[in-house]
């Protein structure tokens, strides 16, 4: 008898409850300009009230299996926006180690995944994180684990992605319908303490995180424990909504961007 296994043999029922994982996280809420929060994000998403970006570089134990634990570095930002009353944060930049996790992301969820190399450093109270791509350190975070915030009561945030297959003859447009997508995130931490130190982002033009610079943080912390990951489909949107901003899913180091005025004294 042959083994051919480019075809799915018998699998076990798969869970619907989503990927449990442990995590050590640095999260953080800084204040951008509104002007570039508005031109960011895609319909129908609105901008919240306040012009802010989700930012987290968490190490992830990932439990596929019993007997499975996966460990991977992973930096996400979003850009904080509502649809239809539920508050969250649109997804523009997501870099993990991995390539399994990546493209399982990508496929399955819209998640605007890329390859990434990380670093996560702890010792005692000191922690150091970093995420690179092309040979090139573009985020960085440092600083010391301060006092102790309180454990927070289980929560779920959502993060909005757009799930779609670029189009295979006419750059600019999709192969059939292109969905909204919203990833649902349940919180368990155990540990929750004050981040004190600093975080930079480094010119990159394959990861442009430096054309979203950080204005006031207005949170920092550094929190421990479980997470649990699902998502969902929301709803088709027309492809010509998401295309200008498809480019941040690939490296495209040629693309010009576009030119935001700015008001006031930060234009200075």
């Amino acid at each position: 008898m042959a083994k051919l296994r480019f075809v799915q043999g018998p699998v076990a029922t798969a869970a619907t409850s989503g990927l449990n994982n442990t995590v050590r996280t640095v999260r953080a809420l800084y204040e951008a300009d509104p002007e570039i929060i508005h031109a960011m994000l895609p319909r129908p998403l609105v901008a919240a009230a306040r012009p802010e970006i989700f930012l987290q570089f968490a190490h992830v134990a990932m439990h596929v299996t019993p007997e499975t634990t996966i460990e991977i570095g992973a930096l996400t930002l979003g850009v904080m926006c509502d649809y239809e009353g539920t508050p969250g944060g649109y997804v523009f930049h997501m870099a993990m180690e991995g390539e399994t996790v990546v493209t399982g992301g990508r496929e399955r969820f819209g998640e605007p995944k890329k390859i990434a190399e990380t670093t996560f450093d702890k010792n005692g109270d000191h922690v150091r994180a970093t995420c690179s791509r092309h040979g090139i350190t573009y985020f960085e975070v440092e600083g010391t684990i301060g006092e102790d915030q309180g454990v927070p009561a289980p929560f779920e945030e959502y993060f909005y992605c757009y799930k779609g297959l670029p189009s295979i003859s006419t750059p600019g447009e999709f192969d059939g319908d292109v969905y909204l997508t919203r990833l649902n995130w349940k919180r368990n931490y155990n540990l929750r303490r004050k981040f004190d130190g600093a975080i930079k982002f480094h010119e990159s033009a394959y990861d442009p995180l430096v054309d979203v610079p950080i204005r006031r943080i207005v949170s920092l912390d550094y929190v421990e424990g479980a997470t649990n990951t699902s998502g969902q489909l929301l709803r088709t949107v027309p492809g010509e909504w998401i295309a200008p901003f498809w480019v941040g899913r690939n490296d495209a180091p040629t693309n010009p961007g576009v030119d935001i005025a700015l008001a006031g004294a930060k234009a200075a």
